[in-house]
């Protein structure tokens, strides 16, 4: 349409003409010609089918492109086959709707005479004659390639914005777990302030009530030796055995030393859970010390034991190890962890088993925790994910995905190393290596063995 204005314009400049219109006709080209040639954008024009092939295209098209108009025009797929590879099926899934709905607006890379790639912003408009029927396609090409280099710097200063905030995610989580094991530690101290010394007088009463009913019992043995002893009639003897058989004397004798015994044996578990809460939590503990680590699992195992009774048998292999130089109630965290993670990594009925050894590393003393399960395993393509935070398998609401990234971090912080194996279907086997000295973080505090 516009090419053929122009060459009506051609049209009225002839002098054979003769028309007295043509000098104010010519400079209204002139002045389209200049306005067209030097806009921003590229304009054009193409037929409505095939391949769009281009039948005008403005001067200005070498400044942004690097092509002549001539050479766009001449090539009947010019358009097609400038496009990126990968933003040609975008838009030809969608060109049909510039029939319906009469335009278009695409963003795509094109291909310069550099060979280089540039992102253009394509208005189309879709021109009908008189009946309706599509005749012909205008359009204007911007090139927004800074415009897209900028968004790509916001895009990707944005994801370090949210990179940074996940870091600040994860360690206000750590502020927050440390807050929460406080709380535990002073909810240990607390109970076992409160409860020790009535559990205390208790378990000495049941103490010396278990000797005075050993000797009532004792006192009505010698009663009935005393009394089958003596001639004694054959009414009183109905009557003793008479109350015997009422009281039920010899199981209410059995079952007192039963009921004695159990409740001895709960006023001990009571006094071993506040302990294992003390050991657990490490009250006011911050600072470094050497530390027992199997007393430290044993605790941690007290702490979760109704998490794992129902699911798993627990096996211990301990080794002999020496103390380590460790923050207890940190490398608790990451014992719990794992065990939870194990407990829940069993579908019904399995083995959980903890064993410890101790190995040379460069020279120094280390230690090592393996704490392995007979579970469902971990896919190889989760392998590498398992300790980012916020990475998490479990379904949405069941789980932070922070467990193992605190406790990759608490490790690192030790300068230790954790190890990994791991089988789909048959279990995963988490391994803590620990230098028995304090030292500086690890720079390389995970590898997995796969």
């Amino acid at each position: 349409m516009i090419i053929h204005e122009f060459q009506e314009f051609d049209d009225l400049t002839s002098p054979s003409t003769g028309y007295a219109g043509a000098a104010p006709m010519i400079l209204e080209h002139d002045r389209l010609q200049h306005l067209i040639d030097n806009t921003p954008a590229i304009i054009y024009s193409s037929v409505p089918t095939g391949d769009f092939k281009m039948t005008f295209v403005s001067s200005n098209a070498t400044n942004v492109l690097g092509y002549t108009p001539s050479e766009m025009v001449e090539d009947p797929n010019f358009w097609f086959n400038h496009i990126h590879p990968d933003d040609v099926p975008t838009i030809f899934s969608s060109l049909a709707l510039l029939f319906t709905e009469g335009h278009r607006t695409y963003e795509y890379r094109f291909l310069n005479r550099s060979d280089e790639y540039i992102w253009m912003h394509d208005m189309l408009h879709l021109i009908r004659d008189e009946h309706g029927n599509p005749i012909e396609v205008v359009g204007s090409l911007t090139d927004i390639t800074q415009r897209k280099r900028m968004e790509e710097d916001l895009q990707r200063k944005g994801e370090e914005q949210q990179s940074l905030i996940k870091k600040l995610q994860e360690t206000q989580e750590q502020l927050l777990q440390s807050d929460k094991m406080a709380s535990v530690g002073q909810l240990a101290a607390g109970v076992a302030h409160e409860i020790n010394n009535p559990v205390g007088f208790v378990n000495s009463n049941m103490s010396s009530l278990q000797n005075y009913v050993t000797t009532l019992f004792d006192v009505i043995d010698q009663y009935q030796g005393v009394f089958s002893s003596l001639n004694l009639s054959k009414e009183t003897q109905s009557t003793i055995a008479s109350i015997n058989k009422n009281a039920d004397l010899a199981f209410v004798k059995e079952d007192v030393a039963d009921l004695v015994h159990e409740s001895l044996d709960g006023l001990k578990r009571v006094r071993d859970i506040v302990q294992s809460l003390k050991d657990f939590s490490h009250v006011g503990e911050t600072e470094w010390q050497e530390a027992d680590i199997h007393r430290g699992l044993d605790s941690t195992l007290n702490i979760v034991k109704n998490e794992i009774k129902y699911k798993a048998i627990v096996e211990k292999h301990y080794g002999s190890l020496p103390l380590v130089q460790c923050v207890i109630s940190q490398l608790n965290q990451v014992f719990m962890n794992f065990l939870v993670n194990a407990s829940h990594s069993i579908k019904e009925k399995g083995v959980i088993t903890i064993s410890t050894g101790n190995e040379v590393n460069d020279g120094e003393p280390w230690v090592w925790i393996e704490i392995g399960d007979t579970g469902c395993g971990i896919p190889k393509d989760h392998l590498h994910r398992i300790f980012e935070p916020f990475f998490t398998t479990k379904p949405i609401g069941s789980g932070t995905g922070l467990g193992l990234s605190l406790a990759y971090g608490i490790v690192n912080n030790h300068g230790g190393k954790i190890t990994l194996r791991s089988v789909v279907g048959e279990g995963t086997c988490f391994t803590i290596h620990l230098p028995v000295y304090r030292k500086d973080k690890s720079s390389d505090s995970f590898y997995i063995v796969q």
